[in-house]
């Protein structure tokens, strides 16, 4: 596998880990308004206590999918959907690699 490959893999495992709860889900799709939004915004409308829904971004900020910043004295939260996009491109290739052992096998099969 080359380095690329091999970067790009680890990238997208750290997606799919941190894409793999329904709870970062959640607040990911809160996020797709595109304005940064606090913890104190994020929480609200939930049972999720601050310190939990701060858990939560720590991981999707540790996959690269939210960016944090600072504005006076709280952090907004923002989505970056590159790595996202990255994952997506990764499964349509191993989509494509599917496809294709399928149809080699399907060849093969018919040939018998």
């Amino acid at each position: 596998m080359r380095r690329s490959s091999a970067a790009a893999l680890r990238t997208s495992a750290s997606v799919f880990a941190a894409l793999g709860d329904e709870t970062r889900l959640g607040l990911l799709a809160k996020l797709t308004t595109g304005e940064p939004q606090s913890i104190s915004r994020l929480t609200s409308g939930t049972r999720l206590t601050r310190q939990a829904v701060t858990k939560h971004l720590r991981v999707l900020q540790g996959a690269g999918v939210v960016r944090a910043a600072r504005v006076g004295r709280e952090s907004r939260f923002a989505l970056d959907p590159k790595p996202i996009v990255d994952a997506q491109t990764y499964l349509e290739h191993v989509s494509r690699q599917w496809d294709n052992a399928l149809a080699r096998l399907k060849a093969l099969v018919e040939e018998q």
